[in-house]
């Protein structure tokens, strides 16, 4: 057994279904693993994930098996042991062991329930092979992922789609910023090594751990020497200073959390940073990041949308715009995301994406420099956004230094990702999916 799941099984997949059920009433699984139990919560995490991977197999299998609709409640826990059940040689749990708590927790959970339960995932065990084939005729099954989101991959992306979806059924590598203040991304390694924790180096402060970890046990971190940032993420503030940023140069970060990249910029340069976002809660995180760091930002909590409500008059030297967006480029760490969102969000999302846009674009200096982006890999929230943008601003322009990476997807051979570290691809450690453009006011 996974040592991760060292509690009772029968009670870690009562909390499971728990999260299921919230994430298929339209919660995110961070608001139920919030309400998880703390004991329970990194095992809860761990299956959770796992059963949100495979939630199209599990459903259309449950079809199958029960065509009539069960309880919430109990439709959650079949669903999530089914997904547990589905055929995988990394198995954290034997088969009947596993089924068999997941029949305990139906008593616990709804007693009436129990034969039910047991009835179904005993048929599942043994009519397994065939259930799973016919299953996987189901296009949502063999991708995991909503029909309307493979529709729009293979649109954007038509050499590229099937290998997205199924980067984004895999686990995600560990990806650690060194703060250029304390340290090189080699020296750290190095003493990771002395704490017999295996990692490399993949960028110029990026390091990948060869196993995920807790980062209190990561050395240093809370002093302030590492933080946890994909690799593609890390791109972000040396795109920006790369434009030409002066010591004191006026910036703003206009989504800024959870702050990850407002310290990556304040770690590289000496800067009079003003870190926006519409959610008090979260720029607490911001600044909660920004003090174990030892950094210094001004944080506001307001709508970037609405200068007037907050903006000084002065203009600023560069601007950097991580919008809101779909987060189709992170589903990976956030499994939970492809079954949230619906196809009607990514046109309410570029609506927003356009109206920040336009209500900062006038806040830049001129010859001054706004970077956009976004971590999802659909083109409506990147190239066609940007593309739109410059039809609308006639003093825009996307300078050829430095060069805009445009979309990245998820995948090992990153072309952008490749140019900074050609040990990218050697590693496995593929970034996650962004969009960058840098663009500049005349």
């Amino acid at each position: 057994m996974n040592s991760t799941l060292s509690l009772p099984l029968a009670r870690l997949l009562s909390h499971t279904a728990d999260a299921v059920q919230a994430v298929r009433a339209g919660r995110s699984l961070n608001t139920a693993l919030a309400r998880c139990p703390a004991d329970a919560r990194p095992g809860v995490q761990a299956l959770s994930f796992q059963v949100l991977r495979r939630l199209g197999s599990a459903q259309a299998a449950r079809a199958l098996l029960a065509p009539k609709l069960p309880p919430p409640a109990v439709d959650a826990l079949l669903l999530s042991a089914i997904a547990l059940l589905w055929p995988d040689p990394n198995a954290p749990y034997a088969e009947h062991t596993l089924a068999d708590q997941a029949v305990s927790a139906a008593q616990a959970r709804n007693k009436p329930s129990s034969g039910f339960v047991n009835a179904v995932l005993r048929r599942f065990l043994r009519e397994r092979d065939t259930i799973v084939a016919a299953a996987q005729r189901d296009p949502v099954v063999a991708t995991n992922h909503p029909a309307w989101w493979v529709a729009r991959l293979q649109r954007d992306w038509p050499d590229q789609w099937q290998a997205v979806v199924q980067a984004d059924n895999e686990h995600p590598p560990m990806t650690l910023r060194v703060n250029a203040r304390r340290m090189s991304a080699a020296d750290y390694v190095a003493r990771l090594a002395d704490a017999g924790i295996e990692a490399q180096v993949v960028g110029p402060q990026a390091v990948v751990l060869a196993t995920p970890l807790p980062v209190t046990r990561l050395p240093g971190f809370e002093q302030g020497d590492v933080s946890v940032q994909d690799a593609a993420a890390q791109l972000a503030a040396p795109l920006l200073l790369e434009g030409g940023l002066a010591p004191g140069a006026r910036v703003l970060d206009a989504c800024a959390a959870p702050g990850g990249k407002t310290a990556h910029l304040l770690e590289l340069a000496d800067l009079d940073v003003l870190a926006l976002d519409s959610d008090a809660a979260r720029l607490q995180r911001v600044n909660d990041t920004l003090q174990r760091l030892s950094l210094q930002a001004r944080t506001v909590a307001a709508d970037a949308g609405n200068p007037s409500a907050w903006w000084d008059g002065e203009p600023f030297d560069a601007i950097l715009l991580d919008a809101p967006c779909s987060a189709s480029g992170i589903v990976r760490r956030h499994p939970d995301v492809r079954w949230l969102r619906r196809e009607s969000d990514i046109a309410a999302l570029a609506l927003t994406q356009a109206r920040l846009l336009d209500a900062l674009w006038p806040l830049l200096k001129p010859g001054g420099r706004l970077l956009y982006c976004t971590c999802s890999v659909f083109k409506a929230e990147g190239q066609a956004q940007i593309d739109a943008f410059l039809q609308r601003q006639s003093d825009a322009s996307v300078p050829d230094h430095p060069p805009s990476p445009g979309h990245l997807l998820a995948l090992p051979d990153n072309g952008a990702m490749a140019q900074s570290s050609g040990r990218v691809a050697a590693i496995g450690a593929s970034p996650d999916g962004f969009f960058y453009a840098l663009i500049q006011r005349r």
